[in-house]
Formats: C-alpha cells, structure tokens, sequence
C-alpha cells in the first residue's frame, strides 16, 4: 500500500521564488490496484513519485510505501519498490543480461535466486534476442523491456510507472500497459503517472487529477464524469483544471 498525508515540496527558482511543486497531497493506493495520476506535463507528478521513492525529501507532511515511512526508513522502501519511466538510464556498455544482473545484485538477490529470477524475466518480456546484445546497440523499445526486466527482478511489492510509454512506438507502448494490467492480477500496489487519457481509462481503478501540485479530484473515470457532467474523460480533466479556450 501506498499513503501520503498532505505531503509538499517546495524548491526555490533561480530568482530565490518559492515554487510549490507538490502541495498537499494526500492519496492511498492500494494492493490489486492501478492509481493513476493524471496530469499535464509540470503538474507535479513526477515530483510526488521521486518524493514515493525516496530519491528526494518532503519539505511537509510523509508517506508511507509497504509500510514503511520514506524519511524514517528509506532503505526498506527502496527495497520493496520498482520505478521505471522512459528516461530511466541504461548503462549503455553493459550487455542487457549483465544490466538486469547488476540490479538484481544491487537489490539483494543471492546467485540462485538471481538465476531463477533473470530465467522468469527473460521469458516473460521475450528478451531472448537481445540479452546478450550491448545495451547500446539495442533499439528505444528493447531498451524498455529490458528496463521492465531491471524493475521488476527483485518482485517489489509496489511499483511506480512515470509515463513510461512516452517515445515509444505503438507495438511497444501496448507490451507495456499489457505488463502493467498484469500487475494488478499478481496483486501489486501500482501507481501510474500519465497525461494520455486512453491509458487512463484503459489501466486505471482510481485516479487523482493533479494540477499545480495539488489534488483537484479524485475517484474512478466514471466519478469524474459525474463530478463535473462532462461526456468524455479528457473534458472532465479540463474542466477540474480550470482551463479554457482562448478566443
């Protein structure tokens, strides 16, 4: 499970302002569940899941992942989490098995385990073909599956998903949102960062519109629709941020 209780980050800008890119937010995701946070680009998403994962600090408020609360105890959330965006680095000069097995290292997995992990995610994702291949010589779409494989590998509990269909080809982006519906089924906590609506309304069980760093609703597709008495998904989002169509 995931909660956070009026968690904020403020930065300053380069002019010493105080920019407030999460503020006050609280929301709760649960295990079996897609929660999804939609937004515009700069809305404060990708903020929220660095805050999650505990590569960076709350300036207020806290959050609990699987448990555990991520100033008190970073190292036990790390453990029990996967993140995987587009623009996750490879490490370009290693071969992908050699990738997968470094993180797999990384997070604890004995030799043993590791080989039996690597075996299930290489069927999985169907990487057969290119594991042996220098991570820089593999094309965008392989680098993603073998980046899902890295994620993965260790059988978090929770995992974060930060638009990670952006750039890809439409073959790929569909292995990828099939991946993640698949972890609902194996009972993951999952919470999934987007601006399409199409992937919203596909994945989504709940969802929280996030704009300006703050929560402007929440619930399933069909509350939102409700909410504001919009036909469509992307009509509700616009009416819940407040924008309109200049003349």
């Amino acid at each position: 499970m995931v909660r956070t209780h009026d968690i904020a980050k403020v930065f300053m800008d380069s002019k010493r302002k105080e920019v407030r890119a999460v503020d006050g937010v609280s929301i709760e995701a649960k295990p079996g569940e897609i929660f999804g946070l939609l937004g515009a680009n700069g809305a404060g998403k990708t903020t929220l899941l660095r805050l999650l994962s505990t590569v960076i600090s709350p300036t207020a408020g806290s959050a609990e992942v699987a448990g555990y609360d991520v100033q008190q105890h970073p190292e036990k959330v790390r453990e029990n989490i996967g993140f995987l965006s587009t623009s996750t680095a490879i490490y370009q000069r290693l071969t992908g098995r050699e990738f997968i097995e470094f993180f797999g290292r990384l997070n604890g997995l004995d030799e043993k385990k590791l080989k039996e992990r690597v075996e299930y995610v290489t069927e999985m994702f169907r990487i057969h073909e290119f594991m042996d291949s220098l991570c820089d010589k593999l094309s965008t779409g392989q680098k993603q599956r073998i980046n899902i494989a890295r994620t993965i590998l260790h059988d978090p509990p929770v995992l974060f998903f930060d638009e990670p269909t952006a750039g890809l080809d439409v073959m790929t982006s569909q292995s990828v949102l099939g991946f993640i519906e698949h972890c609902r089924t194996m009972g993951k906590t999952v919470i999934f960062s987007t601006h399409i609506m199409s992937e919203v309304e596909r994945l989504c069980d709940h969802v929280a519109v996030i704009h300006e760093g703050q929560v402007r609703a929440e619930g399933t597709v069909s509350d939102l629709l409700t909410k504001t008495g919009e036909p469509s998904l992307e009509k509700a989002f616009l009416n819940l941020v407040g924008w309109t169509a200049e003349a």
